[in-house]
């Protein structure tokens, strides 16, 4: 049986109704989810039910552990290494884990400003976002690097640098945010 993928309305999907704080998973010191070495951090929950999903354990919201301070203390030292170069946010859906993912975030901007990057996937596109809750649109506003959009089978590519499929894309979120439109990430090429 094949599951259709779900397309929210705007605002449907509620961080606050949905998040039971959990996480996934941590992995800290890898090569593969951004530019650098960086610390992913994988929530839980996601309601988009992409086909194909590579991490389908995560599409629950009750699955993993509760996320904790002393795993946030852990990230924090673990971004301080100085050949780290930043945070990743994926999942599950990091924009549906508000609660989680904002106060991560904001202490990582509080210890090192501007000098750690942030990344996030996210099956939500980019105008999607611009008409979400002001949760997700802080989030998004603490965020360097986002790729947007849902996974598609149809289109997945595994030549593609950072993404699944030829629909997502790899966005500069603070040039974005400034000019008020889409701007993809200068380094973003594909093989």
């Amino acid at each position: 049986m094949v599951r259709q993928m779900k397309n929210p309305k705007p605002q449907e999907w509620q961080s606050t109704q949905l998040t039971k704080h959990h996480i996934a998973d941590y992995k800290p010191f890898n090569f593969v989810d951004g530019e650098g070495v960086r610390c992913s951090l994988y929530v839980s929950g996601c309601l988009f039910a992409c086909e194909g999903c590579y991490n389908k354990v995560a599409q629950s919201f009750q699955y993993g552990t509760p996320y904790t301070k002393e795993l946030e203390d852990r990230i924090i030292e673990d971004l301080a290494k100085p050949y780290v170069q930043g945070l990743t946010l994926l999942g599950g859906e990091p924009f549906l884990n508000t609660g989680v993912t904002i106060q991560l975030a904001k202490r990582i901007r509080v210890e090192f400003g501007s000098t750690k990057d942030i990344w996030s996937w996210t099956g939500y596109t980019w105008d999607e976002l611009m008409m979400e809750t002001a949760d997700k649109l802080e989030l998004l506003s603490l965020i360097d690097i986002v790729v947007d959009g849902r996974f598609e089978l149809s289109k997945k590519d595994l030549s593609l640098q950072f993404r699944g499929s030829s629909n997502q894309r790899i966005i500069d979120v603070p040039r974005s945010l400034t000019k008020g439109q889409v701007v993809l990430w200068e380094k973003g090429i594909d093989l």
